[in-house]
């Protein structure tokens, strides 16, 4: 089955896209703002979808980030790499992408344009076999030879996951049979007391109003976070009974991570997980944050990662290390296939109701539950109009 041809746009997913193309307007060097500004190519507002087609007929749809930058990669770099290929040996044509940018791009926008890339070929590969993503990795998963069997088997026969719900009313949520949830923190070591104090008594209210059953978790997505005030801010949200706190550091800072599970870190004489890798790239980045013990719940984005190849690699040396993996947006298209077929995995990341676009990549909820697809491939609703329809132009 051959490649026939190669595309990648940007696409509007909501409000998060408004504004990425305007200069930002500061007032001061101490503004606030600066430390969450993230441009134009920031992971989620730069979302891309590529789209491959093959010689018989069978089309799939991945996607990515690094909005037009990684469009530019795609088709003045991948694109060469891809044509005329054989589609279905996705894990091949992975290690020569990556191989090929290895002098520049081993992290960053190279491997949010290689995720695109690498989930449009899962997604050819599934729609060739007429089986969802999931069933095929269910079937072959690289590495996990070393699990006992009775592992292999639970991840290869559930088709669901329960949920934890990032953002919306907790008490909605509960409503709809939601048991876990996750609070944003944009808080760093630049807040002021008062919104220091404002961000932590709203995590205090959410662990209230859900009463002391479920798991209840934080992202402060801090990119300037340091050791002693991620400590800190651990101190002060003890009451809120933890399952992990997400983010608390820079993603570059892994001997501070590994500082954290130590002091905090529920595995040692701590009081809650610490989970980071949202925002880390391919197996090669994991593997540090394993062997340095950097991290107890590892949360790689399939669409950011490296896709569903990198994926699975991340999977099987997190299994292997006996550790926890729970996927950023593991309720998404793109990430349930892993979150479903690894057996440490026991929550799946959703959203309250997003855009029409974000909601033909999202997997079914029910009574808190993602439950997996049926369809071939990634079983999303996505079409090339669709795409096009929510192209982000200049």
């Amino acid at each position: 089955m051959r490649i026939r041809a190669v595309d990648a746009y940007p696409i509007y997913i909501n409000q998060r896209s408004d504004g990425l193309l305007d200069a930002p307007t500061f007032s001061g060097d101490d503004d606030p703002r600066r430390w969450r500004f993230g441009g134009p190519f920031e992971q989620l507002p730069s979302a891309i979808i590529a789209i491959i087609k093959t010689d018989q007929g069978i089309t799939g749809f991945g996607m990515g980030a690094g909005g037009s930058v990684a469009v530019e990669i795609i088709d003045g770099h991948l694109k060469h790499l891809l044509m005329g290929a054989n589609a279905l040996n996705v894990e091949q044509l992975w290690d020569q992408m990556y191989t090929s940018a290895v002098l520049y791009g081993r992290r960053g926008v190279f491997a949010m344009a290689l995720s695109a890339v690498d989930n449009a070929l899962w997604d050819i590969v599934g729609k060739h076999a007429g089986q969802p993503v999931h069933e095929l990795l269910g079937q072959v998963p690289p590495g996990f030879g070393r699990l006992p069997a009775a592992s292999a088997r639970t991840f290869s026969r559930r088709n669901r996951i329960p949920i934890y719900q990032t953002g919306g009313d907790v008490v909605e949520g509960k409503a709809k049979g939601v048991r876990n949830f996750k609070r944003s923190l944009p808080i760093g070591p630049h807040t002021s007391a008062e919104e220091m104090t404002r961000r932590i008594d709203s995590v205090l209210a959410a662990r209230d109003a859900m009463g002391p059953d479920g798991n209840l978790m934080t992202d402060c997505v801090s990119r300037n976070g340091t050791v002693e005030w991620a400590v800190g801010l651990a101190e002060r949200l003890r009451p809120a009974n933890l399952y992990f706190m997400e983010e608390l550091l820079s993603p570059d800072n892994v001997f501070g991570y590994a500082e954290l599970v130590t002091r905090i870190g529920g595995g040692g004489p701590g009081w809650t997980k610490i989970a980071c890798g949202e925002h880390e790239y391919t197996e090669h980045g994991f593997n540090v944050l394993i062997r340095l013990n950097s991290a107890e719940v590892l949360q790689p984005d399939i669409t950011w990662c490296g896709g569903t190849t990198a994926g699975r690699r991340i999977a099987a040396l997190v299994e292997a290390a006996g550790l926890e993996i729970i996927p950023h947006r593991g309720g998404s298209s793109w990430g349930f296939p892993i979150a479903l077929t690894s057996p440490s995995c026991t929550m799946a990341e959703s959203f309250p109701a997003g855009s029409t676009i974000l909601d033909a990549m999202s997997c079914t909820v029910e009574n808190g539950e993602v439950i997996a697809p049926t369809g071939a491939g990634f079983g999303t609703a996505l079409t090339e109009a669709l795409v096009l329809e929510h192209r982000l132009t200049a």
